[in-house]
Formats: structure tokens, sequence, C-alpha cells
């Protein structure tokens, strides 16, 4: 028997079905309210109680520590795929083939140049603009050399939309670097693997070989796979929304890169080392700033500790910290910033008053010190996170495309003036 909830309004009761996941999780379908009602709708800043849609690519269970991309655990996909594996899974729904990856990286690779052009706009932007706006306005611009509309009915038309962004995405993101260092644009090297080549793209020089790194590849690969998703967050939603006017692949993924920008979203792991170094510019006292942390009356905030969505501990975090420390060994890099952070995580992960409150090291602390590690300036951390969910936001835009999903329209209450009479300019 399928579960009703009745909601009573002046005496009038009202019966909506209740939709329940696979995972057991429940949501009320109101979407008849309002017509029911006569124009009674609900109100939810921010949507935190409110689903927009059912989906099938990333289950999260914030209390329990769980992330799960299309059923599979993020420990052990981070174990045991790469990262172009877990974004064929979220976009497609299956882990790949041994002939279905091989073809998406050839497919990849064929796509992984970039009209010569795209420098021309590259040129435009000056060396102090932020690398997030320069990456959102070069994708944004991916449009005018791929003027034609996917045909989402088509799945051969949808593949090859999918296949460009993923080979066009990291050569932009590198571009954007190298144009901020006063390098020059590297194209890559079609030899190597997904993640290797956007490094050799990022920090290849011209008059030196380049050299890969195990360690530094596994472990920008594990960051990419746990940024992959994470199901209906603000630049997700903001993908689909975009999506769902019909806007195209492209547009979409731009409009998401400006959200992720936000401070309170992708910026998190930027925060992380801004905050670290205030703390190196006032003597370096992490002792100090625990004790400004744990005074409620202090302003300061521990910035990359505790998450709005995991009660108990992120689970991707605790992949991380390891990668993280594997780096910070193999490269022996001394630097006072990486050992401020260290001493804030040891102090978060065993001081009672973090412990009791759950305020441990997040992704985005662990993240932002790997990025310092290993060069990566300041302000392209977030780009870093864009180019780990940029398979997540492919997947969502596909699946809401494929669900003919309506156009999203979020109502209001108005709160403004009633009808009042015009009055002339003379009479104000």
């Amino acid at each position: 028997m399928s579960k009703i909830a009745t909601l009573e309004i002046d005496g009038n009761k009202y019966e909506f079905p209740i939709i329940e996941g696979t995972e057991k999780e429940f949501g009320i379908d109101i979407k008849t309210l309002r017509n029911v009602t006569g124009g009674v709708t609900t109100i939810d800043p921010g949507y935190k109680n409110t689903g927009s849609c059912e989906s099938g690519i990333t289950f999260l269970d914030g209390e329990k520590g769980i992330l799960r991309y299309c059923g599979y655990t993020i420990e052990e996909l981070a174990e045991k795929a790469d990262f172009l594996e877990v974004a064929y899974l979220l976009i497609f729904g299956e882990l790949p083939t041994t002939e279905q990856l091989t073809k998406f990286d050839e497919d990849i690779k064929e796509e992984s140049h970039v009209d010569e052009d795209m420098k021309k706009i590259l040129d435009g932007f000056p060396k102090s603009a932020h690398p997030m706006g320069v990456l959102s306005s070069l994708t944004s611009a991916l449009i005018a050399f791929n003027p034609d509309s996917v045909d989402v009915d088509s799945e051969e038309a949808m593949y090859d939309a999918i296949v460009k962004v993923l080979a066009k995405f990291p050569v932009l993101a590198a571009w954007t670097m190298r144009k901020r260092k006063s390098l020059p644009l590297d194209y890559g090297d079609n030899s190597l693997g997904y993640v290797e080549n956007l490094h050799k793209m990022m920090f290849s020089r011209p008059n030196k070989t380049y050299e890969a790194n195990q360690i530094v590849n596994n472990a920008l690969d594990k960051l990419l796979i746990l940024h992959a998703d994470h199901e209906q967050n603000c630049s997700t939603s903001t993908v689909r929304i975009v999506g769902s006017s019909h806007a195209g692949l492209y547009a979409s993924l731009s409009a998401g890169i400006s959200a992720l920008w936000g401070p309170l979203h992708g910026g998190a792991n930027q925060a992380v080392i801004e905050m670290l170094e205030a703390i190196k510019a006032d003597g370096g006292d992490t002792a100090k700033y625990i004790e400004k942390a744990k005074d409620k009356n202090d302003s300061f905030r521990l910035m990359g500790f505790g998450h709005r969505v995991y009660k108990n501990f992120d689970p991707r975090a605790k992949i991380i910290k390891v990668a993280a420390e594997e780096v910070l060994a193999d490269l022996g890099i001394e630097d006072p910033v990486l050992d401020i952070a260290k001493g804030l995580a040891k102090v978060a992960l065993e001081d009672e008053y973090f412990v009791k409150r759950k305020l441990y090291p997040n992704v985005d602390f662990y993240s932002g010190i790997i990025y310092r590690a290993l060069g990566i300036p300041t302000e392209m951390f977030t780009v870093m996170f864009a180019l780990g969910r940029l398979p997540g936001w492919i997947a969502q835009w596909r699946e809401m495309r494929l669900r003919k999903e309506p156009i999203g329209r979020p109502r209001q209450i108005y709160i403004g003036e009633t009808e009042r009479p015009f009055k002339s300019i003379s009479e104000r």
C-alpha cells in the first residue's frame, strides 16, 4: 500500500503521495499542491527540504557518512578505478568494459584540440583576471565553435558532445593557469593518460623535459574522483535548472562554473589556504587560533573543518588524507603554511572540543594542502574542483534532458507593497 501525506489548511484536507527512493528515502510529491489548494505553495529558502528531481546518479547520506556513485562506494572507486572510468560511470550509469573505456579514451584524445581562435579570446583577459571567470567565459565561448544544439534523442550526438567537452575542458583549464603564469600554451600529449596529461599541460616547461610523478598523478586522480559528483548541490542544481530551459550543454556548464566560484561552494579549499596564510602572517601560533575557534564570541572560524552535509565524517576526507600524506612525503616540501595545516589537523582529530562537535578536517582542507604542495596557485584551486565536477555536471544535465524534466520555475511568497496609485514626480 502506497504511503499518503495529509495536509490540512483551514479545515480542508488534501492528500499527496509519498515517493520512496531505492535507499528508503521518502519525499512528499506536492506538484499538484498549488492547483488543488487554490494557490498555496511551500516556502523553503535554500531548498534544504525540497527535492527538485528524482535522480539515479549519486546517493549521499550525511548522517552516516555515505557517498556512492551509481551504487558504488566512493571508497572502492577511489581505490580501484581511475577518473575516466568514474566519469563514464556517472554519465552512462555503468562502469565501462575494456572496449568501452578504450574507445572513450581514444575519442576524447581525438577531440582534445581547441580552435586556435580560442587563444584570441584568452588573450583578451588581463593576467589579473580570476581563473574561474576566465574558465566560465571560455567554456561559454565553446558554443561559438560548436553552434549546433545537441540532439538529446540521438545517443550518437549526445556521446559526441560529451566527449568534446571532456576533451577540451582540461585544455582550457590548463591554459587559464599558464596565461596567469606567463607560460606558453600547451596542448599536452595524447600518449599520456587523462590525468597525467592534465598535469603535463599545467606544469610542463618549454626548455625542460616533463617527468611524470606517479604519486602526484595518483593524488590528482583521487581528488578528481572525490569531487566528481555530490548530489544536488548549488552548482549541480544550477546546471540542471539552466539546462531545463533547453539551454545547451556548454551554456549550462558555464553557469555551473559560475555557481561553483562562490566562496560558500567551490571556493572553500582556497579559503583554507588563505586562512593558513593569515595564521602564518600573524606569527604561526596554531594554539592561539585553536582557542579563537573555540571562543563563541570570536568571529574567527576554522576553514576546512566540519561539513554542512556530513554530520559525522566526510568519507572523502579519509581517502584524500592518505594521498596528502604521500604527496608531502614524496615531494619533501618544507613550507610553514603546510606545517600549520598539519598542526591544525592533528588538534582537530584529537581535541575533545572538535571531536565532540565533529569538526573534522574535510575534503576541502586536504585538497587545499595537496594543491599547494603541487605548486598550483591558490586562485586555481576552484578550477581544479571544476575539473573534477565536470563529469557530474554532464551526467546531471544528460539525465535531466533524457527524463524530459519541465523547465525550472520556483515560486515565491511576495512580501512587497500592495497595490498603490501612481504619483507624478511633482507629488513624490
